[in-house]
């Protein structure tokens, strides 16, 4: 029987119930990655045993969350749902845990934000399935013992590089997801497009899913964003030239560039000569969070090879002086081939 727990407010359940796949059928793209863990599920249900725990790391918005669901719909589970930073207290941990049954599923997102006297209390609970809790202080301190259900953590990281090694260890599934092709993205498209009742043309399908940084939060919502623009403009319709026309007007330009991407590199190349240069510098130039630039824009800069990570800094790369219609300085040379 199907027990998976909605989290969600009203709008965005409406909108997530609509575009976001409910199970490794309707989950376009990832391939090895889809395999493996429906095979692991399989495997569980089969045995009648509780899935071990899951890793799931990778850029934002390339569907951890969604596979969190699926795995949890496909086993026919409850799913809670919290992240890192909001369990800041044992407490906390203490009190998610204990209301779970045998089998279900715990999704900590951006699991590498939670505090280390948290995390610590999670060795025990993964392995063993025991909570020690402390009571009370000083002398009258003790340690209460609180026997747990067997149950899956599924762990969902950007930064994967910033889980101890102590916690990584007790996952028994590590799975990295990537950026999608444009193949796949255009499938997501199509799909999305059918559920919205928007009709559109391949090529419109196309240039959308060529202008979404390779993730498909980034593609669904300019698909939204193209629907109003077709039902406002274009009768309901969107083809090459409605796309590109909203797209335009969003800013986001042929090669899925938008408007702080562009401010990154024009800062990167006209303020600082192209780099090397530290993160902080960029991101106060930019006006923008360091941790913004480096877990939001510069993964995909990077993967694109329009900024490149050196021992003192960062730098702009030749495709980056093309893509803005520049040429480098005779001087930049050597430093464009490192």
């Amino acid at each position: 029987m199907d027990r998976t727990v909605d989290t969600m407010n009203k709008p965005d359940r409406e909108f997530e119930t609509g575009l976001r796949p409910l199970s490794f059928e309707d989950f376009t793209g990832q391939r090895k990655v889809r395999e493996r863990l429906e095979l692991a599920v399989q495997a569980a249900k089969a045995r009648g045993d509780v899935l071990d725990h899951v890793l799931l790391s990778g850029p934002p918005g390339l569907g951890k969350t969604t596979l969190a669901h699926i795995i949890a719909q496909a086993m026919g589970v409850n799913i809670k749902v919290t992240s890192g930073p909001v369990v800041d207290k044992p407490g906390d941990l203490a009190g998610l845990l204990t209301s779970i049954e045998r089998g279900d599923v715990l999704f900590i997102d951006e699991i590498h934000r939670m505090q280390k006297s948290v995390e610590e209390y999670l060795y025990a609970a993964m392995e063993d399935f025991v909570l020690d809790i402390m009571i009370d202080q000083g002398p009258h301190a003790r340690s209460v013992r609180l026997e747990l259900p067997r149950f899956t953590l599924i762990g969902a990281t950007t930064r994967s590089g910033l889980i101890s090694s102590p916690l990584r260890s007790r996952f028994g599934l590590t799975n990295r997801l990537d950026y999608y092709g444009v193949d796949d993205l255009c499938r997501i498209v199509e799909r999305s497009a059918r559920i919205l009742n928007v009709e559109i043309e391949a090529d419109g399908t196309s240039e959308i899913a060529a202008r979404s940084r390779g993730t498909p939060r980034i593609v669904n919502n300019l698909l939204r964003r193209v629907r109003d623009f077709a039902q406002v403009r274009a009768d309901n319709k969107i083809t090459r030239s409605v796309a590109d026309q909203a797209l335009a007007m969003l800013e986001i330009d042929k090669h899925g560039l938008d408007e702080m991407d562009k401010r990154i590199l024009e800062n990167l190349i006209h303020k600082f000569a192209g780099g090397p240069v530290g993160l902080s510098s960029l991101a106060v130039s930019a006006g923008e969070e360091p941790d913004t630039i480096e877990e939001v824009y510069e993964p995909y800069l990077i993967q694109e090879g329009y900024i490149a990570r050196t021992p003192k800094g960062r730098i702009a790369t030749e495709l980056c002086y093309r893509r803005l219609g520049l040429q480098p300085r005779p001087d930049r040379q050597g430093v464009l081939d490192l």
